[in-house]
């Protein structure tokens, strides 16, 4: 078995993992309204790569090499999934986007009605907080879930994730420069990554320089990670990729290939991947190996 089979063969075992994980996120016993748990749950069992999740567990393990520092992990990697899942309910919105399709399936809106999907993604939101306080049963100190929720609010929040957002809708062709689309994409898509990689470390007992060479890892891989979605969204196969190709094009969307051109786009994820790589080496990790390899995986991937 080569090392590319091995570790498809470990995101799925773990993306099965966090799926099963998922499925109990919900107290049963909360009483919840019907159709807002249905919707809630609808897209969170949607399926998709698991990324963010698989890397908050590998992380905790790299730190530590304990496979105890992975379990107590679960937690926060439903609390990230979550955090992930409300911001494509909501990105798929009319008001945003406006996709009918994610993961393959139909988008919330188009299943629950666009206030129902809204209340989805709060409710989503909302719980990934409670979510990461759950760590603490798994022995993550207190004072580590607070860091952790703090990372969480900052990273997710509108100086984030939302921030990037908003500086996404705001961003318009022939006006966004390179420098605006970097600091969307950063902002998008890299800082749940960077919280995801950082959350897992701090978990594992990692130190400050620890983390902040796995801040530069996390930054420059989620960087890669989305200028390849918007080549992918070009030459992508929609069957593999859940969605239509081709939606930044329609949508008018400032993208790495639209600024320079596709050669340079894919040249420029060799170049952030290897750079991802180098931070990684300098934090010196009990066992790095497996976020090496998801770093390669990620640079190869058709989905």
């Amino acid at each position: 078995m080569n090392a590319s089979s091995t570790t498809v063969e470990y995101l799925t075992h773990s993306a099965s993992e966090i799926e099963q994980a998922l499925l109990t996120a919900f107290p049963h016993d909360w009483q919840i309204p019907h159709q807002l748990r249905e919707a809630m749950m609808y897209s969170l069992e949607a399926g998709g790569k698991r990324l963010r999740p698989i890397l908050v567990l590998t992380a905790a393990e790299a730190v530590h090499n304990d496979n105890l520092a992975r379990k107590a992990a679960f937690p926060i990697a439903c609390a990230i999934e979550m955090i992930h899942t409300y911001s494509l309910i909501h990105d798929d919105l009319p008001a945003m986007d406006n996709d009918d399709y994610r993961r393959g399936k139909l988008t919330n809106h188009k299943v629950y009605g666009e206030a129902m999907a809204i209340l989805a993604g709060d409710g989503l939101l909302t719980h990934a907080f409670y979510a990461v306080t759950q760590a603490v049963k798994q022995g993550v100190s207190a004072q580590v879930a607070l860091d952790i929720v703090s990372d969480l609010a900052e990273l997710a929040g509108a100086t984030g994730m939302v921030g990037g957002q908003a500086a996404d809708i705001l961003g318009e062709q022939g006006v966004t420069s390179l420098e605006q689309l970097e600091f969307i994409h950063l902002h998008k898509t890299s800082d749940l990554i960077m919280f995801s990689v950082t959350a897992g470390a701090r978990v594992g007992g990692a130190s400050n320089e620890q983390l902040i060479a796995l801040q530069e890892f996390a930054s420059k891989l989620g960087l890669a990670f989305q200028v390849q979605d918007d080549i992918l969204d070009l030459i992508g196969d929609e069957a593999k990729l859940g969605k239509p190709t081709q939606s930044d094009v329609q949508q008018q969307k400032v993208t790495y290939p639209y600024l320079i051109g596709m050669e340079e786009s894919k040249a420029l994820v060799e170049r952030l991947t290897a750079e991802a790589k180098q931070a990684l080496m300098k934090a010196d990790l009990a066992k790095p190996e497996r976020l090496f390899a998801i770093a390669d995986y990620l640079v190869n991937r058709d989905h």
